[in-house]
């Protein structure tokens, strides 16, 4: 593992109006006409630009008045940089959306990672949980793969959570592999079978690996990188493996994040097999608490929801995703109405099949309107708080980051407030929500992770942004090798006993209006 020069700064920054974080009573604390001074990475004092800056000239100065502050954003749910459309994997719901992966073609770690990163620091993303697919194969390349995803984001200067996706059965569909490989032509089924094999990993190794992954860069870079677990999903993981791995983050201290309820078929999945939700087995296996977050929860009843409540489990909420692959759309506001902590997340590309979570904010606050006069909606405030600060505590950053605050690290997107107003916002709306509604990618101008610049007039400054987009053009515009034709082939075969056993596992017409998802039995 290679490491980078120190990653924070010492400086001050000025704002007209500063949005330190969502206050108790649901109201945004905010200040104006104020320096921030940042020390060791860290904000130090937060005043009038006199004060601040008095016995500091050494120091840089950053902003003007002009500039709105507010927390960097959070990314909680993200897996890898080049989307599945840009390498030809048309949408379509997740059972037959996942297995055409495997055709796509593999690119360097780095650049891969550095591609979703400048995209997010572009946008004011400033934290990701990077969820990785998966292991397979030899020890030794889990750790290459994992160094140089952190690595990639030491670079580039965000903070990361990183964890890998962990599965012990069930990968091609919701049977058992043996039964789906033996229903398949010989030809597909000695292409894909080596491949299940070498992603056939005890579950022991995989904790062993986490313990030495996580000795190994919280030492290292202990204010920028959090080794987080990542159980699969309840129809990948059997009771046993789940049980290790929480196991293992209660002894470890770590957070838990796991795809859970995105489709209907992932619901129905745990009715049949254990007679209830999978939340509620998660419940009876102890598996449920503050540490852990579920990523999706599309299809999560009343009930459910009032055992997260009660165990104090934290969701998050995808939004692009449930539509975009027709998952469905979360119960959001009751969530909130149960206290329920919600983050964001913008899963492998957001409604643009880019990371701008500018824009997926925008979508989560439309999304949840709701038709009634009276009902409870989430403002700007509560959609920044999901995007800020309720991110950075499902990542393991609680209380470090997430708020303009003396005392949290200085991770902070400028806004122009010129280019949100475009040419005129009045000052009766408030700034939250010509923040939300107005701002975005364009009006950004500089971001900051841990006081370090990390963008300037809108553009990443601490790589060659634009040499590392030329050569992942140049490596996805080279011919398909021989490998990959054969394996878009077998793709070809494969999908259509993957959607034979869907239509099976599925016998109704496998539509009705998802609005309001499982939340419609209830009514």
């Amino acid at each position: 593992m290679s490491l980078e020069a120190p990653i924070t700064g010492d400086c001050i920054i000025e704002a007209g109006t500063v949005l330190c974080g969502l206050s108790a009573d649901g109201t945004m604390s905010m200040r104006h006409d104020v320096g921030i001074r940042v020390a060791a990475g860290m904000i130090a004092q937060i005043g009038p630009l006199a004060a601040v800056g008095y016995g500091n000239d050494h120091l840089a100065r950053f902003g003007s008045p002009d500039m709105v502050a507010m927390p960097g954003l959070v990314n909680s749910h993200h897996h890898f940089g080049i989307t599945p459309l840009m390498q030809g994997v048309p949408f379509a719901p997740l059972e037959l959306w996942l297995p055409q992966f495997r055709a796509m073609r593999q690119i360097d770690v780095r650049l891969d990672t550095l591609y979703s990163a400048i995209e997010m620091l572009e946008s004011g993303t400033t934290m990701v949980q990077h969820i990785n697919s998966g292991f397979a194969g030899a020890p030794e390349t889990w750790m290459v793969t994992a160094n140089a995803t952190l690595e990639a984001y030491s670079e580039i200067g965000m903070r990361a959570g990183f964890s890998f996706m962990i599965r012990d059965r069930n990968i091609l569909t919701y049977d058992e592999d043996a039964k789906v490989l033996a229903a398949l032509p010989e030809a597909v089924r000695s292409w894909i079978a080596p491949k299940l094999d070498a992603s056939n990993i005890p579950i022991a190794d995989l904790m062993a690996f986490y313990r030495a992954l996580r000795e190994s860069w919280l030492d290292a870079r202990p204010d920028h990188v959090r080794i987080n677990l990542a159980p699969a999903n309840l129809h990948w993981c059997t009771d046993e493996c789940l049980q290790a791995i929480f196991e293992t983050a209660r002894e470890t201290d770590a957070q838990v994040h796991m795809h859970l309820m995105e489709t209907e078929r992932q619901s129905r999945f745990a009715q049949n097999k254990f007679g209830h939700s999978a939340v509620q087995h998660l419940k009876a296996l102890g598996c449920l608490g503050p540490n852990v977050t579920l990523g999706h929860g599309n299809w999560m009843n009343r009930e459910d929801l009032d055992t997260l409540a009660d165990c104090g489990c934290n969701i998050c909420h995808n939004a692009s995703s449930g539509l975009r692959l027709g998952s469905g759309i979360a119960p959001v506001n009751e969530m909130r109405r149960r206290g329920i902590a919600m983050a964001l997340g913008i899963d492998q590309s957001n409604i643009a099949d880019d990371r701008d979570m500018t824009l997926e904010m925008k979508l989560v606050w439309a999304l949840h309107r709701e038709t009634g006069l009276w009902n409870d909606r989430p403002d700007a405030g509560a959609v920044l708080q999901m995007a800020t600060e309720h991110g950075a505590r499902t990542i393991g950053f609680g209380g470090f980051t997430g708020r303009l605050e003396q005392g949290h690290q200085a991770d902070i997107v400028l806004m122009d407030r010129r280019k949100i107003g475009r040419p005129y916002v009045n000052s009766r709306t408030s700034v939250a929500e010509s923040v939300l509604h107005r701002g975005g990618r364009h009006a950004i101008t500089q971001v900051f992770v841990g006081g370090r610049l990390v963008v300037n007039d809108g553009k990443v400054v601490t790589i060659d942004r634009d040499a590392v987009l030329a050569e992942i053009g140049e490596r996805l515009e080279r011919p398909d090798t021989q490998g990959e034709r054969e394996a878009w082939s077998m793709i070809g075969v494969l999908l259509p006993h993957i959607e034979a056993y869907h239509r099976k596992f599925t016998p109704t017409a496998g539509y009705r209006p998802y609005r309001y998802n499982a939340m419609a039995d209830d009514e």
